[in-house]
């Protein structure tokens, strides 16, 4: 078949939990896009889910018997399937049983395949800068430390400074022969934490993006793909002024995105894929990084020795301080009383009531590392608990690359960091480079090797040992080569 006469077809089901006690604030999907060159298909699944596999509510069961059933019943490659997680977060259980996942997933590829139409395709970008930071604050003592609710933000002294965000929103563009859109696949690397005021089930603001993007252009699939979003998060995720609610960003996204699908144009396409099976090393440091954070956790703790005072004595002097800090604790004639009787009665007794107040000010900080020591513990021994029960030193992955037309994706299974998708861009021969991580498998965090050393808490998340990080790249790098 020629490159104009390219098939596509789109397919959805829903995959949201059905529970008396779990409220659902909107409904998650999954959707498909399948294409057909007269010689192959390519499938390309996006789910509302935190992973393919390896936490969560998705077994690791799920990609190898949906794949398998995609080979036996439509006779398409296991190799060809690419399956992308929007790593959209719950507080409970989000989808249906794993039965029922594999089941309406294979139900919306199904449709998409029985569906397809002639297209064409085009390839873009978009930009949107103004709902992500990245996570990761870089300090002055050469650590890191993580924006997280799982313990406290460091303090605004300590802070060096903020790393890049990946700003760019991938576009494919798929038309029907009458030009009109048939879907849009948008790649954009976002943690979706932030949820909605309710604090029920919800796809999150991606889900939100493509409402705002179908509802604008009707008859169009919106296929949200994860980026790498492993050190990046809301700029609001920790705002305590407002509600936690994803729409308004979801809204921005769309309305980005949408501006980014109205410059590509289409065109004929031609596809390539190209598959590829990595051994990547895993850490086998973990009792030794145990140690270190337990030594770090003892030294903290015996710095808390010789506190003189507790809340409800620290909170008035501290006010009264912070009121007159030249005259805390009486009217100033007091002092001037004092000073000209020679009596440094309370020019004393606020010197040490200064002391007093700088141990507890520094009791404070040390109770919010402490709080980060005992969750890197917990973390550490989790990780080193798994690896363990893997029994191997390495672990296996894979890596696709997919050409489309112009649009080139290249896959990973890790919590990519924005440094990696950055680099891969900035090296690749193709004009239209995107990362979709996430995808057919997870491997927790992707850390590059310059973030080890700085310790936060994404390094205590990851199993994969530094040197993944070139053996992943020089993957990636060869196959976008051949992908040309």
């Amino acid at each position: 078949m020629s490159a104009s006469q390219l098939q596509a077809g789109v397919g959805k089901r829903e995959i949201t939990i059905t529970a008396p006690d779990v409220a659902v604030n909107d409904p998650l999907f999954a959707k498909a896009l399948v294409f057909d060159n007269g010689k192959a298909n390519v499938v390309i699944v996006t789910m509302d889910a935190v992973a393919i596999g390896g936490i969560a509510d998705v077994p690791d069961s799920f990609l190898p018997t949906l794949r398998q059933r995609i080979t036996h019943e439509l006779g398409i490659p296991a190799t060809h399937v690419i399956v992308n997680a929007s790593h959209t977060h719950p507080s409970n259980r989000l989808l249906c049983d794993p039965p029922e996942q594999v089941a309406r997933v294979f139900e919306a590829i199904k449709q998409a395949y029985d569906s397809k139409v002639p297209v064409t395709v085009g390839a873009g970008r978009g930009h949107e800068d103004r709902i992500l930071i990245n996570r990761i604050l870089h300090l002055k003592n050469g650590e890191a430390r993580t924006i997280r609710h799982g313990y406290p933000s460091p303090w605004d002294d300590e802070v060096a400074g903020v790393a890049p965000i990946d700003p760019e929103i991938g576009i494919l563009r798929v038309n029907r022969a009458d030009g009109t859109p048939l879907a849009v696949v948008y790649n954009y690397a976002c943690h979706t934490l932030i949820g909605v005021p309710s604090g029920a089930v919800t796809a999150n603001y991606p889900a939100f993006a493509s409402q705002v993007i179908e509802e604008n252009l009707p008859g169009t699939m919106a296929l949200f793909l994860q980026g790498a979003a492993g050190d990046v998060t809301e700029l609001l995720y920790k705002d305590i002024n407002r509600p936690r609610d994803a729409r308004p960003l979801g809204m921005m996204l769309g309305l980005s995105t949408l501006t980014a699908i109205r410059a590509t144009t289409t065109g004929p396409g031609e596809i390539r894929l190209l598959h590829e099976t990595l051994q990547l090393p895993l850490r086998h440091d973990s009792e030794e990084r145990i140690a270190e954070v337990q030594a770090e956790q003892a030294a903290l703790l015996s710095s808390l020795r010789f506190t003189s005072l507790n809340f409800k004595s620290f909170l008035p002097l501290y006010l009264k301080h912070l009121a007159d800090p030249q005259y805390p604790a009486d009217y100033s004639y007091r002092y001037l009383q004092e000073e000209k009787l020679g009596i440094p009665d309370l020019t004393q007794m606020d010197k040490e009531n200064r002391r007093n107040l700088d141990k507890y000010h520094q009791n404070i900080r040390v109770m919010e590392k402490l709080s980060e020591t005992v969750d890197t513990i917990e973390t550490l021994k989790k990780h080193r608990d798994d690896i363990r029960k893997l029994g191997t030193s390495t672990i296996q992955t894979e890596v696709i690359g997919l050409r489309i037309g112009n649009f080139v994706l290249i896959t990973s299974a890790a919590e990519v960091f924005t440094e990696i998708a950055l680099h891969l861009k900035k090296v690749s021969p193709h004009p239209y480079t995107f990362l979709a991580a996430f995808t057919n498998g997870y491997l927790h965090y992707g850390a590059p090797v310059s973030e080890y050393s700085r310790r936060s808490y994404e390094v205590a998340e990851c199993m994969l040992a530094p040197e993944w990080q070139e053996l992943f790249e020089n993957c990636a790098k060869d196959i976008l080569k051949r992908l040309s």
